[in-house]
């Protein structure tokens, strides 16, 4: 009964489809905050204050900015860091397809065909041609189908999928990251950008000032009116203003540089279009609308870091498989002529082969418990891994949440403080005509107002930069997709 191994094989194979050894997987417990520490304030709990979700998937657009969006949208179709997430992404889907073929039967077809001239001066040779009708010359046709296939009986191949396809999904995260991560660095640098611009031209202005005074000085030491010491004290001061620039001019190549980089182009190919400081966009609304839980669950380095426990968990299986005989078909029908002995396809020369192959590992457990305690360490660095991803996640937004505040705290004291240096300033200068007070009250005045001035326009930067932070910390970017069913 040739028929009965593969019988047996397949109702073996039918009763055990569903079964695979090893660990089901089942997605950890993960405790988070019932409300982030830096929640809103008091005064700060209306509808229009809280980031909604389609705001987050687009939120560099709440900016209001049409460059900064024009310049995000290049980054994210041209920047090389996604351009090599994307080929991963791909490589990772070719592994997984892969996997799966693994389940499968394979298949191959082979054929052959040669031509040989036997030597007479050979033992063979002299033997052959001793016998009636020998021919020196001879030809041989081979053509063959082969068909194998290993039966998954205890889920190994099947456990292996599921640890492909896990690690696809968390590198299609991972590429998720860095495009969150290019549109931030887009943002943050375009910030830095206006920033350093902004500084600049108040500089500039200061420069403009001290030049001023110093012609306004001049001219009276011509007159007799002011002392060389008045002349020499606002040359120092102009001097002073003007070796401001070249620091800040530079920072502002370098970060020029920068973006040209983040647009995937060589740098200098957006110097034009940067150029021209503008002020900074109003920021947008800023408060989670959402627990602490669901925001973080949309992180794309979360995602990443729990499928990497789904495919650690799922390769314990694939180890602990190798515990158990592997079953294997494999079957070749086909048909081969040589020697002129007849026609190819012939019944004659029709050949087949069937073949049940049994595989078992059954004296090497030893090294099969260690590639199991190898795939349970594994899986035990992973959930710590995605234990800590929530952890620096929460981190992230508390951090960012902070930031934001204690940012639009200096801005607001640093205003009261300009107005007040303002208006020193200008009684300064109305004193210093009437020489009610001497030069270096005037110096000082100049010197307080530049440097609570460009302290101003480092801090409406940095609280731009804290709102992408904030952004990019609560996972905005994408669209995440919908929680798989329970």
């Amino acid at each position: 009964m040739p028929r009965l191994p593969l019988l047996c094989a397949l109702i073996v194979s039918s009763l055990c489809a569903a079964c695979a050894v090893g660990p089901d997987y089942r997605p950890p417990a993960a405790p988070t905050p019932q409300a982030f520490t830096r929640g809103p304030a008091a005064g700060e709990e209306t509808a229009s204050s809280f980031v909604t979700d389609s705001a987050l998937s687009a939120w560099w657009t709440t900016f209001g900015d049409p460059q900064l969006t024009h310049l995000v949208a290049l980054a994210l179709a041209q920047n090389l860091d996604l351009a090599q997430a994307s080929a991963r992404v791909s490589e990772a889907r070719a592994g997984l397809d892969a996997a799966g073929a693994a389940l499968l039967p394979s298949g191959s077809v082979s054929a052959q065909t040669s031509r040989a001239y036997q030597s007479l001066q050979t033992p063979l040779g002299q033997v052959l041609n001793s016998t009636p009708d020998f021919a020196r010359y001879g030809n041989a046709h081979e053509a063959n189908l082969a068909v194998g296939w290993e039966i998954d009986v205890f889920g190994g191949l099947k456990r292996a999928r599921q640890a492909a396809q896990a690690d696809y999904q968390a590198t299609a995260a991972a590429a998720v990251a860095v495009r969150l991560a290019v549109a931030a660095q887009t943002a943050d640098t375009f910030f830095h950008i206006r920033g350093l611009q902004n500084r600049l031209e108040i500089a500039r202005q200061q420069v403009r000032t001290q030049q001023q005074l110093r012609s306004t000085i001049a001219l009276r030491w011509d007159k007799g009116l002011a002392a060389e010491l008045q002349v020499r004290q606002v040359e120092a001061a102009l001097s002073r203003a003007q070796a401001t620039l070249p620091m800040l001019e530079a920072a502002l190549e370098t970060a020029m540089n920068a973006m040209d980089v983040l647009l995937g182009e060589m740098p200098g190919t957006h110097r034009a279009q940067l150029a021209g400081g503008q002020a900074l966009p109003a920021l947008p609304a800023m408060l989670p609308g959402g627990a602490p839980g669901e925001l973080l669950r949309r992180r794309p380095d979360i995602i990443a870091a729990e499928r990497r426990l789904a495919a650690s968990n799922a390769r314990i299986g694939v180890a602990m498989a190798e515990y158990y005989p592997k079953l294997s078909l494999s079957g070749l029908i086909g048909s081969a002529t040589s020697m002129g002995s007849g026609q190819l396809f012939s019944g004659g020369a029709t050949q087949a082969a069937a073949v049940a192959g049994l595989r078992w590992r059954l004296f090497d457990f030893g090294r099969i418990n260690a590639q199991i305690d190898q795939a349970q360490a594994q899986e035990a660095q992973a959930l710590a891994a995605y234990r800590q991803a929530l952890l620096r996640a929460t981190e992230d937004v508390e951090n960012a949440l902070l930031a934001r505040a204690r940012r639009q705290e200096l801005e607001t004291v640093l205003a009261q403080g300009l107005h007040s240096l303002t208006r020193a300033r200008e009684a300064s200068g109305a004193a210093y005509d009437k020489g009610v007070v001497s030069l270096i009250e005037v110096l000082q005045a100049d010197e307080g107002l530049l440097s609570v001035r460009d302290a101003q326009a480092q801090a409406r930067t940095e609280s731009a930069r804290a709102a992408v932070a904030l952004f990019k910390a609560l996972g905005g970017g994408w669209t995440p997709p919908p929680p798989p069913p329970l």
